[in-house]
């Protein structure tokens, strides 16, 4: 065999060993979260596997699952510490007992628009809780948006503090959201979020607080007739990912993951800003009337619910609360 033939054969067997090499190093992957296939956080994900593929040259091929059908948030986030499912988009809260800083999202009133949200979200103390959850066996991705809740009911427009009283209404399975409700004089109920439409149908419960945009991707408009835009908390989601998984990966495979989900971050955002300015709409169009809330009746609401944040600033933290409003003040000095 002449010499150039010979190491064609050489290039060519080098080169199979490289694709074959690749093509064993890919590897397969679950993204769970519990918003059905409308909702902006579907469309953010499935670009997010898109992109993980593109970037690491289809090494790493994630599939998402939409709707919860992985589970409850609590157990997917089980799973992922596992090692059992890889990816998980959604609530922190779970880590609650274990992360106490974790519960700093739940106070009320803290932000005034989603420019500071945003901040937070790519800033100092939200890049802590990452590192405080990973001994858990689950490593930070990034934190994106779900939106600012509001209230929902079936009984009667909500537009000052007195409307509020006597509202039998599902909130959020954690102590703030549940202390904070109380205070304002409604009937709290912690509930699991998979069960609150039925509740709303049956007349269980009157009403909910939610985001907007996760209110009528799960079809609430058909339970409600009532909402208020209180803006009272803003619900922000982590993408995570197995730590087992994780350090399993390549660097470049490390690499090419968390570009594809920094695209994904602004790309829900994007989705959400977009979809909160025609869904009042969308919701009138269903019936439902939206009230805005005057900021004399605000300011009221808001007063109310101080002690709740002076309750559990030595719980969360008060160190990292302070470090937490630090960061707002700043933002809102750069305008």
């Amino acid at each position: 065999m002449k010499k150039s033939a010979l190491k064609r054969v050489v290039l060519a067997l080098a080169l199979g060993a490289v694709v074959s090499g690749s093509a064993l190093a890919a590897v397969t992957a679950r993204l769970g979260h519990a918003m059905p296939e409308s909702h902006p956080q579907a469309m953010a994900m499935s670009k997010f596997a898109e992109l993980a593929g593109k970037y690491t040259n289809n090494n790493v091929q994630i599939k998402s699952f939409h709707s919860a059908t992985l589970g409850s948030d609590e157990k997917m986030l089980q799973a992922v510490q596992a090692g059992t499912q890889e990816f998980y988009i959604g609530t922190l809260a779970p880590f609650s007992t274990r992360v106490k800083e974790v519960q700093v999202w739940d106070l009320p009133f803290m932000f005034s628009n989603t420019k500071e949200v945003y901040a937070l979200l790519d800033g100092a103390s939200s890049k802590k809780i990452f590192q405080m959850i990973e001994p858990t066996g689950v490593h930070g991705l990034m934190w994106t948006g779900m939106g600012f809740r509001n209230l929902s009911n079936s009984k009667r427009p909500v537009t000052k503090l007195e409307d509020i009283a006597g509202l039998k209404l599902r909130v959020m399975t954690n102590p703030v959201a549940l202390e904070t409700w109380k205070t304002l004089g409604a009937n709290a109920v912690p509930m699991a979020f998979s069960e609150v439409f039925t509740a709303l149908e049956i007349k269980a419960i009157d009403g909910q607080e939610n985001p907007l945009l996760h209110m009528y991707a799960n079809k609430m408009q058909e339970v409600q007739k009532y909402i208020s835009l209180t803006n009272h908390v803003y619900t922000p989601v982590a993408l995570v990912v197995s730590k087992k998984f994780w350090d399993g990966l390549s660097d470049a495979d490390k690499q090419g993951v968390q570009k594809a989900a920094d695209e994904a971050k602004i790309l829900q955002r994007q989705l959400l800003d977009a979809g909160d300015k025609d869904v009042i709409a969308k919701f009138g169009e269903a019936g439902v009337k939206v009230d805005a809330i005057a900021p004399a009746d605000l300011a009221k609401i808001q007063d109310k619910v101080k002690p709740v944040v002076t309750k559990f600033a030595p719980q969360i933290g008060e160190a990292f609360i302070k470090e937490f409003y630090a960061e707002i003040d700043k933002v809102r000095a750069a305008k």
